[in-house]
């Protein structure tokens, strides 16, 4: 497939288990955010939306660690230093998950769906065609290998 058939957007898809070891540090943070965000509560407007809104955001950073946690991730954050992207959309949940690694079916993304990620090329014995290293770089351009983290 040339360049110019391909699409310019990419979905990118990340998964993380972050694990909690402050919950109180992660709730001070994320009222900090969203004081930061409304301002100073004010009295004269005790009874806007925006102060209801406020009052929502701050009930459910203190009820839920991981809605603390989700209220502090910017996906623009993430790409904002990328040169040659912008954020077109995005989108992101969080939710409190029982850990265990090492239970069956824990990470089935190790069984094979590389495919998800690399679309097959035909003419490519290995299936990955033009695929494209981390560092912009097709393997051996140059006559170096690209090199992988």
């Amino acid at each position: 497939m040339s360049t110019e058939e391909t699409s310019r957007f990419v979905r990118l898809r990340v998964e993380m288990v972050l694990e909690v070891t402050d919950l109180d540090a992660l709730t001070g943070t994320a009222l900090e955010s969203i004081a930061a965000e409304y301002g100073e509560p004010v009295a004269a407007v005790a009874g806007s939306d925006t102060a209801e809104e406020r009052m929502h955001a701050e009930a459910t950073v203190r009820a839920d660690g991981a809605e603390a946690l989700a209220s502090l991730v910017d996906p623009f954050d993430l790409v904002s230093e990328v040169p040659g992207v912008e954020l077109a959309q995005a989108s992101w949940s969080s939710e409190s998950i029982e850990y265990d690694p090492d239970a069956e079916g824990w990470d089935d993304a190790d069984d094979g769906d590389e495919e998800l990620f690399l679309p097959p090329d035909e003419d490519d014995e290995e299936g990955y065609g033009d695929a494209v290293a981390h560092n912009g770089k097709k393997d051996g351009e140059d006559g170096d290998p690209a090199q992988r983290v």
